[in-house]
């Protein structure tokens, strides 16, 4: 008697013996007895998959959305999606996809608004000037001007430049001495765009080109007088505007004074950011006029030309200002005509906390200066006088100042030529300041 294939006993390792096993053999090898979605299930996978076609999504329970965003096409139009799919995973997916690093701490924990600043920021650094047009930029507007509160653009791109030929290299006799045949802008154009961002507290722009290669020119690192002018327009139009940084642009005396012409009586502006540019002593009395006319509590005027005549106009202007908290103005060539008058402007001023003096070939008049204000001022925290030539005398006046101050917390005096016993008291008092301000701040939070 023959051995049944069924029995016990048969192998039944090949694919053909479990294809005896099943109960029902379907045309589909891979079919299983697997269970029927339910209906909510085929409706929601429905939805996804017409959403640009029929889109709902505000009529789903919390639950069903998340089904929806996790399936969701991140390449669907931002016309659909913008101002319809709130913050969550789809906007997760959609920033995870498009770049590698992707730190959503850097937009208060939003992935929206990560999307939105981001593409907003390429759209600006690859605008190319008469190339790219300007309603691709306008019609981002409304579906992203809710969300974007920062924007920092890293590159600016000037126009192309074609080929002239040889009649037009050299002129010609009917052409309009008048006329003028160049780009309609040197760059992109902000005042087009500030004004219709309502939401926009941080603006940072560099005017440059990343990774031009054997195409370098230095026209491609400054900002135009006419890139000024739109930018300055731009700025006074946008009223919810807190923090600017302009810095790495060639920003000089005439940029400077324009910029902060229509910077006057700005209405939010806390925070100026005019570093690594060209900004000479007629910048710095503009700038001076800036702090009787504005509520900035951050100055930050590092690497650039001011001398002692600006900086006794931004001193002047400093002994009757309320409200800046912060002033750098490191590298700098404030000599000791400059650091005296903005050490004598804090005799007057109970409200600065950070000061930096750093590589501005100031000496010893300064330092001594500086320790009167140390004496009878108990605001200021910080202070920085690093790569200056205070000497031992001036040390020693710091010394003499330090022992009497229970406010400052950090004082930087490297490579000053201060003598090193000088330095390791101002260092010990330093540390001692430290220590009660902490004592202080546990205290304060017990009591709270």
């Amino acid at each position: 008697m023959s051995r049944s294939p069924y029995s016990p006993g048969a192998n039944m390792n090949t694919a053909e013996d479990y294809r005896k096993m099943r109960r029902i053999i379907a045309d589909d090898p891979n079919w299983s007895l697997a269970i029927v979605p339910s209906l909510s299930t085929l409706c929601l996978q429905s939805i996804v998959t017409n959403f640009e076609e029929k889109p709902i999504f505000e009529d789903l329970t919390p639950t069903q959305k998340d089904f929806v965003q996790e399936r969701l096409s991140t390449s669907l139009n931002l016309h659909v999606t913008a101002n319809l799919i709130s913050d969550g995973v789809y906007w997760k997916r959609c920033c995870e996809q498009r770049w590698d690093l992707c730190d959503v701490s850097h937009y208060d924990h939003s992935w929206k608004r990560m999307f939105f600043e981001r593409h907003m920021e390429n759209m600006i650094e690859l605008f190319i000037p008469d190339v790219t047009e300007l309603k691709t930029v306008l019609e981002m507007v409304p579906l992203c001007k809710n969300y974007v509160k920062r924007l920092d653009v890293s590159q600016l791109l000037p126009p192309i430049k074609e080929p002239q030929r040889e009649e037009e290299e050299y002129g010609s006799e009917l052409a309009s001495e008048n006329e003028y045949d160049g780009p309609s802008m040197d760059h992109f154009d902000f005042n087009i765009l500030l004004n219709k961002l309502t939401s926009l507290e941080e603006l940072r722009v560099v005017y440059r080109v990343k990774n031009c290669g054997m195409n370098f020119e230095w026209q491609m690192f400054e900002m135009t007088d006419r890139d000024c002018e739109s930018l300055a327009k731009a700025l006074k139009s946008c009223k919810t505007l807190k923090i600017l940084r302009l810095h790495q642009s060639h920003i000089d005396d005439k940029k400077c004074r324009l910029l902060v012409k229509y910077l006057l009586d700005h209405p939010s502006l806390r925070e100026l950011d005019f570093s690594h540019n060209l900004i000479g002593d007629r910048g710095g009395r503009a700038v001076s006029k800036l702090l009787t006319r504005s509520k900035l509590e951050t100055l930050n005027m590092c690497d650039n030309n001011i001398r002692g005549p600006g900086a006794k106009a931004i001193a002047h202007a400093l002994s009757k200002n309320s409200t800046l908290l912060s002033l750098n103005l490191r590298l700098n060539r404030l000599r000791d005509e400059g650091g005296q008058a903005i050490c004598k402007a804090l005799l007057n001023n109970n409200v600065l906390r950070h000061l930096y003096l750093g590589a501005n070939e100031v000496t010893a008049p300064t330092a001594i200066a500086l320790s009167k204000v140390l004496v009878q001022n108990n605001s200021l925290k910080s202070i920085n006088l690093s790569c200056n030539h205070l000497g031992v005398d001036g040390g020693k006046a710091l010394e003499e100042a330090m022992s009497q101050n229970t406010s400052v917390t950090e004082c930087d005096i490297r490579l000053t030529e201060v003598d090193e016993q000088s330095v390791s008291f101002i260092n010990q008092v330093v540390w001692t300041n430290q220590s009660s301000e902490q004592k202080r701040c546990i205290q304060e939070n017990k009591t709270m």
